[in-house]
């Protein structure tokens, strides 16, 4: 072990202890990784950091047997510039807290990231341990809500649910910022194959501010957040806000570059893991068989059983995101409410504590993976 090894393994399991986790890996990927983005002395102070939000006297009192004052809000700003933990004011006074991986420090690399850091979290991202990690967690962190065009006039859709009411709804400011997982799949050379656009992701409240503190992001007014959501939708691509009443963010994804819609696009059953109050319906007798719903899904939810047959929407698959219903030239999909809603928790903090709630632990992970195993093979 190198001499500094030491403070980053520290460092893995202490973020492997918060709501999400962060894995251990054999290949060591997970160290290199936490290089990028700690110092020493950063490791030091961030495992005087939990998930959830700190006073800034609270995390000098608990770091003062390593760091003078003075030295413990130069590390925290430090680790804040380079998006390895997270900041917001809650009553006006500063918080600070850690951030997992996905969705946190990955994203919160929003200025330009470099292909080293983007290949070094990649490898990092697509090991086992890692993959079996996030998909323990439990709510997921991201829920889909359908394309606004998607929801006819008969629906009835909750603010959560309902991407004009989200942004409407903020306090603000609101942040366009580029799309990392487009960045890391063109690092790959492998660009994406929905749109030729980047600056499609948006973040609001804290989450905005944290991002305008880092000089990270393009600050835009509510209508301009409105108006490229909207060009989002025409281009296919999946509204996924945090799973949260009151989100901070609003992804916009597609399947051949989003990381968690590449990896639920491998799953049997990505229902199980995936939360979305909608999914569609194909009406037969108006079914042309064109087959632009099946280019349009990004799930891999629309099937055909024959040539002569309309299709059919598996409903362990679908995500409930509407793309399939406003391209259908013969207006045979629509989508329905699920009888059984899921209301999301109403922000962050409250999200985080009910994924620590039902935290699993690793046999209950392994065995989490052999159901997924067992269901692949029938």
């Amino acid at each position: 072990m190198k001499n500094d090894d030491g403070i980053y393994r520290r460092l893995q399991r202490h973020l492997d202890k918060q709501a999400v986790g962060f894995p251990k890996t054999k290949s060591g990927a997970d160290i290199r990784l936490l290089k990028r983005l700690f110092s020493p002395d950063e490791a030091k102070l961030a495992l005087y950091l939990s998930y959830r939000p700190s006073r800034i006297n609270r995390v000098v009192e608990k770091a003062s047997s390593e760091f003078d004052s003075g030295r413990t809000q130069s590390l925290l700003e430090s680790m804040l510039m380079k998006g390895s933990i997270g900041w917001k004011k809650k009553d006006g006074v500063d918080h600070w807290f850690v951030m997992p991986l996905v969705i946190g420090m990955y994203e919160a690399q929003d200025g330009v990231p470099s292909r080293s850091f983007l290949l070094d979290a990649g490898a990092y991202m697509r090991t086992l341990d890692f993959g079996k990690s996030m998909l323990a967690v439990k709510p997921s962190q991201m829920r889909t809500i359908p394309i606004n065009e998607s929801v006819s006039a008969g629906h009835s859709v909750a603010a959560y649910d309902e991407i004009r009411s989200l942004i409407q709804n903020a306090r603000g400011p609101f942040v366009a910022v580029k799309c990392i997982c487009r960045e890391a799949m063109a690092a790959r050379k492998k660009p994406c194959t929905k749109t030729a656009r980047v600056e499609t992701c948006l973040g609001m409240n804290d989450m905005a501010e944290a991002g305008l503190r880092r000089g990270h992001g393009r600050e835009v007014s509510r209508e301009e957040a409105l108006d490229i959501l909207a060009q989002n939708e025409k281009d296919g691509l999946v509204l996924q806000p945090a799973n949260e009443q009151k989100p901070e963010f609003v992804c916009s994804c597609c399947g051949c570059c989003c990381g968690m819609l590449t990896m639920l696009k491998m799953l049997p059953r990505p229902l199980d893991f995936w939360t979305t109050n909608f999914y569609a319906e194909v009406d037969p007798e108006k079914c042309t068989r064109c087959g632009k719903c099946k280019t349009r899904c990004q799930a891999n939810a629309v099937r055909w059983k024959g040539p002569e047959k309309p299709a059919q929407i598996n409903l362990k698959r679908c995500i409930g995101c509407g793309l399939c219903v406003t391209t259908c030239p013969s207006s045979a999909i629509r989508l329905h409410k699920k009888t059984a809603e899921t209301a999301p928790p109403i922000n962050e903090e409250a999200l985080n504590d009910a994924i620590m709630a039902n935290k699993k632990g690793p046999l209950a992970k392994t065995g989490m993976l052999l159901k997924v195993a067992l269901r692949i093979r029938q």
